[in-house]
């Protein structure tokens, strides 16, 4: 009995641990080089640390395994800090951390930002690394689920936005 008791228990952990899948978050750099030799939509969150919706987005849509596993599927994820103090080489140029008086910046998110920094901001790039959309602000996982298949399936390049979300079918809410 006890045996079929570990047994019950290793099923329940091992269940639980596969259906809760996570974002492959990549740093910047990985994610370009991976765009190389399997092109891939790029999604970047832009966040800061301090961020309250940041961390509520993560939280709630983010960890969402509907979310995670799309992601994972269709786009390199990329995890971008506002803040961040780490360089990062892109397109022959090194982006750096910036601090002006207490304001303080990393040259790649206010690159992508076109100056105007908010926290979080979700940006899409095609798979030649063109920008596509930057949508600032938290995004519940029903609306965000809403916007993933909107970039994934190209539906920008006929469809607008309007007829697309009429017609969309969710696999949060079947």
């Amino acid at each position: 009995m006890k045996k079929y008791s570990v047994l019950l228990a290793f099923f329940f952990v091992s269940f639980s641990h596969f259906s809760q899948e996570k974002v492959n978050w990549l740093s910047f750099e990985k994610a370009i080089e991976l765009n190389k030799t399997n092109p891939k939509p790029i999604l970047i969150d832009v966040y800061a640390d301090w961020c309250g919706y940041c961390k509520k987005m993560d939280k709630e849509t983010y960890e969402n395994s509907v979310i995670a596993t799309y992601i994972n599927k269709h786009f390199y994820a990329i995890k971008l800090d506002g803040e961040g103090k780490e360089d990062i080489k892109y397109k022959g140029h090194t982006f750096k951390y910036q601090q002006q008086g207490r304001t303080e910046y990393h040259e790649l998110a206010v690159a992508f930002l076109e100056g105007k920094l908010s926290y979080p901001t979700t940006i899409f790039l095609t798979k030649k690394e063109e920008l596509l959309q930057k949508i600032p602000g938290y995004l519940t996982k029903e609306r965000f689920e809403k916007i993933l298949a909107f970039f994934k399936t190209e539906a920008y390049n006929g469809t607008t936005w309007e007829d697309f979300e009429k017609n969309f079918k969710s696999a949060l809410n079947p």
